[in-house]
Parts: C-alpha cells; sequence; structure tokens
C-alpha cells in the first residue's frame, strides 16, 4: 500500500498527528488561569509546560522504538486510550502537584505522531516521501497553534478544566479513527529485541553524523519556539496588554500560517540538500528573536515575528525529518526516535530557560535566551556539515 497524493489516510494521518500533539500546548495559554486557581506566581507554572514537554521526551524514548518491534496500529490505539485518562486527571488536578503529574503523563503518552511518521515513510515512494511528510507535519504544526486558540476560548467560557476533559473525548473519537482507517503495519524483519532497540539508539547518533546534527540543530530550534510560546503567555497577561486567556489563544491562529509551507519544504527536501533549508531556518528564527527584542512591544511587532518564527521552525523540523528518514529503511522509528527525543528536551529546556528568564530579566531575557540556543544549533549544523562533506579530490588522491 503506498500513499497517493490525495490519498484519504494521508489526510487522516495529518489530523490524528493535529489532534494528539495538541495535548502537548493546551495548557501554554492557560498558565495564567492555573496559577490564578492554584494561588501561585505565573513563572512557577511555567514548571506545567516544561513537565509535559520533558514527558513527552521520554515517551517518546520508551514508546517510539515499539514501532520498529510491533504492529504500529494496535500501539498508537493504545497510546490514545492512555493520553485520553491522563487528560482526565489533568482535569481534575485538586492541587498544583497534581497538575504537574498529570502534565508530564500526558506528555509520557502523546509520542502518537513521532509513530505515524515513520509509517508515513514507509508508506510512500522515495520521490514523494519528503512531500508526505510535509502534509503530515503540517498538521502537526496545525495541532500545536491551534491548540492554543482552542484553549483560550474553551477555557474563557468554560474554565481551563474544561479544555482537558474536551480534549479527552476528542482522543477516543481519534482511536476509533485510527482503528477505522490505518492498515495493519507490521514493522520490518529485525532480531532485536526491545531492550536491544534501545540500547542501539546511542550508536545511531554516535555513528550517524547527519542524524546527530539534525538531532542538535532541531532541538535549538525548538528550543527557541518553545520558550517563546511558554513566556508569550506572561508577556501578553500583563501590561500594555493585559489579555485573557481566549486572547492569548488567538495568537497561535497567527501561526497556522506557518503550516502552509510544510509542503514547499518537504518539496525542497524532495529536490535538493536539506541542509541548505536548515541553514536558512536558523537563519530566519535568529532574525525573528532580534525583531522580537528590538521592535516595539505592539501586537504588529509580535504578529511579524511569530509568522517569521513559526515559518523557520517548520522549515527546519520538515528539511530535518526528510533526511533522516533517507539513512536507514529498517531503523526509522529508532531514527525518529532520537531526533524527537533530542527536539523535545531541546523543547522542555526552551521553557524552562525562558521561564527562568523572563523572573529575572523579562522579556529581553527570553529573547537572548533563545538566541543563545540559536548559536548552539548553528554550532552543531556547521559541525554535521564538516562531518558529512564528501572527501575532496587531494584527499582521495585524485585530480
Amino acid at each position: 500500500m503506498k500513499l497517493g497524493k490525495s490519498d484519504l489516510l494521508l489526510w487522516v494521518m495529518a489530523f490524528i498527528s493535529a489532534a494528539t500533539v495538541a495535548n502537548l500546548w493546551y495548557n501554554q495559554p492557560l498558565l495564567g488561569a492555573m496559577a490564578e486557581t492554584f494561588g501561585r506566581a505565573p513563572a512557577v507554572l511555567g514548571r506545567v509546560a516544561t513537565l509535559t514537554q520533558a514527558g513527552y521526551a521520554i515517551g517518546l524514548f520508551f514508546f517510539v522504538p515499539l514501532g520498529d518491534l510491533v504492529e504500529r496500529r494496535r500501539l498508537i490505539v493504545l497510546l490514545t486510550v492512555a493520553v485520553g485518562l491522563a487528560l482526565i486527571l489533568q482535569s481534575s488536578a485538586p492541587s498544583l502537584i497534581w497538575l504537574e503529574i498529570a502534565a508530564g503523563l500526558v506528555g509520557l503518552t502523546t509520542p502518537i505522531p513521532q509513530i505515524i511518521l515513520p509509517l508515513v515513510a514507509d508508506l510512500s515512494d522515495p520521490a514523494g516521501r519528503g512531500r508526505a511528510v510535509g502534509v503530515v507535519m503540517g498538521g502537526l504544526l496545525i495541532g500545536i497553534l491551534a491548540a492554543r486558540t482552542i484553549a483560550g476560548f474553551v477555557a474563557s467560557w468554560l474554565g481551563w478544566r474544561m479544555v482537558f476533559r474536551g480534549a479527552a473525548l476528542l482522543m477516543l473519537i481519534v482511536a476509533l479513527l485510527v482503528r477505522r482507517f490505518f492498515p495493519i503495519s507490521h514493522p520490518h524483519p529485525t532480531n532485536l529485541r526491545y531492550r536491544q532497540i534501545l540500547g542501539s539508539l546511542w550508536p545511531l547518533f554516535r555513528t550517524q553524523p547527519e542524524l546527530a546534527s539534525a538531532a542538535m540543530t532541531g532541538a535549538a530550534l525548538f528550543a527557541t519556539f518553545s520558550g517563546f510560546w511558554t513566556a508569550l503567555t506572561f508577556l501578553l497577561r500583563k501590561a500594555p496588554f493585559h489579555y485573557s486567556p481566549e486572547v492569548i489563544g488567538l495568537f497561535g491562529l497567527v501561526g497556522i500560517g506557518g503550516a502552509s509551507v510544510a509542503p514547499l519544504a518537504g518539496r525542497l527536501a524532495d529536490s535538493g540538500d536539506p541542509r541548505r533549508t536548515v541553514t536558512m531556518a536558523l537563519f530566519g528564527s535568529a532574525i525573528s528573536m532580534a525583531w522580537l527584542l528590538l521592535a516595539p512591544r505592539t501586537v504588529w511587532a509580535i504578529i511579524i515575528g511569530i509568522v517569521l518564527l513559526d515559518v523557520a521552525t517548520q522549515s527546519g523540523q520538515i528539511s530535518n525529518q526528510s533526511r533522516i528518514y533517507s539513512l536507514s529503511h529498517t531503523a526509522r522509528s529508532r531514527l525518529n526516535t532520537v531526533y524527537m527525543v533530542s527536539y523535545f528536551v531541546g523543547g522542555a529546556m526552551g521553557s524552562g530557560v525562558a521561564s527562568m528568564a523572563w523572573g529575572f530579566l523579562g522579556w529581553p531575557g527570553v529573547t537572548a535566551a533563545g538566541m543563545g540556543f540559536l548559536a548552539l544549533g548553528g554550532l552543531a549544523h556547521h559541525w554535521g556539515y564538516v562531518k558529512s562533506k564528501p572527501p575532496s579530490a587531494s584527499q582521495t588522491g585524485q585530480g
């Protein structure tokens, strides 16, 4: 079975990726409202976003490699049910500690899109793999950004707890869609056991410079992205804005335009060296951080910064995943695990550092932290170019 350009399954996969990844991001526009519920400073609630992403990184490490070992449709259904239960716990949290525990569990059980993406790569022709991955990644980005808008509206009308109850109901619908549309997908034959699968992740990172470079640049890009969106809630809650969760959530709609670059980035990855797109993504993110630091602190300046940052982050993500899927067709789930664990470790670090930077230095500290992450990403990207550079004629004795 191969995915075509207009295949219904491809678009169902994109929707399910959007619906499930949204679980990680509902809490961001709600941090101020949750802080008021539990009587804590907003910066303290930054831990909720950090724990969600840290839990996701752990879930990526332990669950995504199973895609190389067990039947994927069943695995996705089980995880969907599990995250639904975690969302119910989050909606009922009686204290901050329970909210934090539930946030970690939601992250732990949400790595569903990263099990779907290697399946997309398996079901796609090599010539169209980047585009297919781009379509699903476009859905994923829409889920990340629309989650904020949905959460803001629901919280303003029904309270923040109802956001997570509605998300739990959506997970039931997703489980039914997976059972209805997804093919039974057994992994490529392997003699490895689960412990050996996990043990092979570090050697993959150590021996594949292309993978290591993609993982580190992806982590830097997502640290900047996640830190920005976490701290944006704090910025928009205070003077001169004083926005409600409903209005803060609307800013997520601005970034959805970035999803439109996903198929384009996928086609660029199919037709040329995706590392060039990653270079442009790093520069684009750096420009957005500089703009957000130096431009007047107005709504329109923030909107311009959001568009620049989201387009750059999305382009880098698509290109990085396209390049790692080409490294091995038998280990795509493991390659994706290494990449996405690094990616969301970066996201958790970005949220944590941005929350601390906000507490000490305010918005300039947040943007400076983003620039620092991008500088590290640029170094990793240059290292990857050097390590993956083909030998010159003089090195091979030719010429």
